[in-house]
């Protein structure tokens, strides 16, 4: 994250996302394949980190980190197609979506904001434990009782949220706010 400033003198916190260009691999329809999609790879890998099965599928358009599918209706899109930033423009609204920040095994009061017990009346080392976690009657933990466990990388998509600036010669987009994820996660932009 950083910031940039805009004409009025107004101080804008975004974050740069390399918007790489990719390449349309395969156009998947509804006679062939029982439905309207777009296949397109991303990233750069080295050739002998790729099996046999992908580079036939791919053919000679290169060598991907990854391949993501995108559900679409009829597009005039085509085989070999390479997609840019320049499709966005300045204050476009986008939706972003990314796998977010984990943070391991955590309890109770981090992972669900629980208060914790108190120090006085008895209880000695309870400030962060959960307390009660149900009646005696039924024998048996409920299903979605919340309890400590692992937080975080989970799927978190944005809504609602535009582009502060693009630049389109370093292929930089400038996302107002913050995304979730650390750096290097990849970010899928819809606009």
């Amino acid at each position: 994250m950083t910031q940039i400033f805009t004409e009025e003198g107004e101080v804008v916190p975004v974050t740069i996302v390399k918007a790489n260009p990719i390449v349309i691999t395969q156009v998947k329809t509804e006679d062939i394949d029982g439905y309207e999609a777009i296949q397109f790879g991303f990233g750069e890998r080295k050739e002998k980190n790729i099996s046999k099965a992908v580079k036939g599928h791919v053919k000679d358009l290169g060598n991907f980190a990854g391949l993501k599918e995108l559900k679409v209706g009829k597009t005039e899109f085509k085989v070999g197609d390479i997609l840019t930033i320049e499709s966005f423009e300045d204050g476009d609204n986008i939706e972003s979506t990314s796998i977010s920040k984990g943070k391991g095994f955590q309890g109770v009061v981090k992972r669900h904001g629980f208060k914790g017990g108190r120090r006085s009346h008895g209880q000695k080392h309870s400030e962060r434990e959960p307390g009660s976690i149900g009646a005696t009657g039924p024998q048996r933990v409920f299903k979605g009782t919340r309890m400590g466990g692992r937080m975080g990388t989970d799927k978190v998509t944005q809504r609602g949220i535009s582009i502060a600036k693009v630049d389109k010669e370093n292929n930089l987009l400038y996302v107002k706010g913050s995304l979730p994820g650390r750096r290097g996660t990849l970010v899928e932009i819809k606009g």
